[in-house]
């Protein structure tokens, strides 16, 4: 079978192609035919040992997939031959608290992911997927979608009226926006493309700041607000913080998903912290229930991840370059 392995991780030209035997489950795993599989951010940093430092170079990236399940190894009852499924990357993490332990079942870090004709994935982090759903939808959904949930139902708790803001137009980002807008929450997004913002006041964003005409954003969110600022925040970037600080209501919630932009060059305030009882909490993706609930979601509410570009499976290293470009707004996917 064809399967990509990140090889030397030296940049994105160390993702190899390679053929290998069919494999097959063992106790507690499922054997998935990929039909899906989605990008991440930090897929490229692991091709650059910028992901908590080298890997095995024949490890299977890609933390993200979907297909049919061809066979079960011993034990396993939550799944099926012929299911169609997805499921979370941090493969230990069925329900219940976050724990570093997870890292030791990540898929496309610590054990091998979804880039493959055939995965194998510990049984216990799949779900079946809608029926609304396609292997392109249930794909594009486990990190970015998973993440979202997390930071703004799971832990932001968001009411409907309530403003989210989130940072930037990539997968978490997009999700945030339709997430907060089918809770009936406003939205604010930020972007340094004013068509990127056009794209989301379409979907529904109810505040657009261009953060590279506008550096001042987070003045002008608090002004797009009446000076209350946001409820919520999805913050992406990390080096960001400090605005997302300045702009966040009383009593807001703080989702810190991410550490993409460079460091701020004003540390955070953090007396605004006390000042306005704000609560900021490191977001991890989420668990398997969490996945469940995200996924039924947008299944009952009628509403599609939002896909830029599918590649093949064969063009999996021009798929990497294209996220690597920037130029993405939603999910960046592979198929076989």
């Amino acid at each position: 079978m064809k399967t990509f392995q990140i090889g030397e991780q030296k940049d994105l030209a160390s993702l190899t192609l390679t053929e290998r035997p069919a494999p097959k489950p063992g106790p507690g795993e499922a054997l998935v035919t990929m039909r899906a599989a989605s990008l991440n951010h930090r897929d490229l940093n692991i091709l650059r040992s910028k992901y908590g430092g080298p890997k095995p170079a024949t490890r299977i990236p890609l933390s993200d997939g979907a297909g049919d399940v061809i066979a079960v190894g011993a034990g396993v009852t939550n799944v099926k031959v012929g299911d169609r499924v997805s499921g979370v990357h941090f493969t230990p993490w069925v329900d219940g608290a976050f724990s570093p332990a997870f890292f030791g079942g990540d898929l496309g870090v610590t054990i091998d992911g979804w880039l493959t004709e055939q995965a194998i994935i510990p049984a216990q982090a799949l779900v079946e997927i809608p029926k609304e759903l396609t292997y392109i939808d249930a794909a594009s959904m486990p990190v970015a979608a998973g993440t979202a949930w997390h930071a703004i139902q799971t832990f932001g708790h968001v009411q409907a009226g309530e403003t989210v803001l989130v940072l930037g137009t990539g997968g978490v980002s997009i999700f945030g926006l339709q997430i907060a807008r089918m809770s009936g929450a406003r939205v604010a997004i930020t972007s340094s493309s004013d068509d990127k913002l056009a794209l989301c006041k379409k979907m529904g964003a109810d505040i657009l700041v261009n953060y590279k005409t506008n550096p001042d954003w987070e003045k002008a969110v608090l002004a797009a607000t009446d000076g209350r600022g946001a409820d919520v925040v999805v913050e992406t970037g990390g080096g960001t913080l400090a605005k997302s600080i300045a702009c966040t209501a009383p009593n807001g919630r703080i989702g810190l998903i991410g550490a993409l932009s460079a460091p701020g060059d004003t540390p955070p305030a953090l007396g605004a912290l006390l000042g306005k009882n704000i609560t900021i909490k490191g977001i991890t993706s989420g668990h398997r229930r969490a996945f469940a609930d995200v996924m039924r979601a947008f299944a009952t509410n009628g509403i599609k991840p939002v896909i830029d570009k599918t590649f093949p499976l064969a063009e999996a290293p021009a798929a990497f370059s294209y996220l690597d470009g920037g130029s993405h707004i939603g999910k960046v996917m592979i198929t076989a």
